[in-house]
Order: C-alpha cells, then structure tokens, then sequence
C-alpha cells in the first residue's frame, strides 16, 4: 500500500459513494414503510395498527399515493449504488485511498458500505414484493379454491 497522500479528487469520490449508499438505503426504508409495512400489517389483520400509524405519520400517505416515483427512485439509487460499490470503488482503491497509519480502515468502511448495501437491496425487494406482487398472488389463490 502506498504512502502518498489522498488526491482531494479521490477523496470527493468516495465520499459521494458512501453517501450514495446511505441515500439508497434511505430511499429503500421509505418504500418498505409507505408501502409494505401497513399491506402486511393489513394483511395480519392488525388494520387497527395501521390507522394508527397513518394518525402518527400522515405523510405516509404521500408516500403511498407515489408509490411507482418512491419505487423508481429508490431502485435507482440502490442500482447506482451497486455500480459504485463494485465498479468504481475498487478502481478507486488502486490509487491510494487508504490512510497510511491505519490500513484496516479501508477495508472496514468497505465491508461496511457492502452490508448497507446489500440491507438496502433486501428490503427495497421485500417492499416492492408486497406492493406490487402478493396482491396479485393471493387473488389469484384466492380465485383458485
């Protein structure tokens, strides 16, 4: 690993991914919240429950009525962020984006960022299952008794 000191270039790049990470998993949670969360709950029988939330969180509802813009650009952000993560990070670690005193730091905010990611991609697809897929699934079990 060298020892020459970061370009600010470098340094703008990876913080603009690991921000693009923490914005994907933003996106995601909006669209498991507005979205899965009260189908499941409603779904469970726990109406009651999301009444409640509505009451607590109006602005879910927001959410709810733009569900196709929340999903797109979720899945657009948590898409970018892959290309970041696998493409542009390692090229980027070539040159020196590690600091010389602590190697181990590197790796760590990596694997960190990875895990964000891959949480981020899990409950964007659980949402989009829930809101877009099981209404379909279960109507069509239902008309098959």
């Amino acid at each position: 690993m060298s020892t020459r000191p970061l370009l600010p270039d470098v340094k703008r790049r990876a913080r603009r991914a690991a921000l693009l990470n923490y914005f994907s998993l933003f996106g995601s949670f909006s669209t498991l919240i507005c979205c899965a969360l009260p189908s499941v709950l409603v779904l469970l029988g726990m109406g009651t429950a999301v009444a409640s939330l509505l009451s607590a969180a109006p602005w879910l509802v927001g959410f709810s009525r733009h569900k196709v813009w929340t999903f797109s650009i979720a899945g657009a952000l948590i898409a970018a962020s892959f290309v970041v993560t696998y493409v542009v990070a390692p090229r980027l670690r070539q040159g020196t984006v590690c600091d010389a005193d602590d190697p181990a730091t590197c790796v760590e905010v990596s694997r960190l960022s990875k895990v964000l990611l891959w949480v981020s991609a899990v409950v964007w697809s659980a949402g989009f299952f829930v809101a877009y897929l099981l209404g379909p699934i279960l109507v069509h079990l239902d008309r098959s008794r």
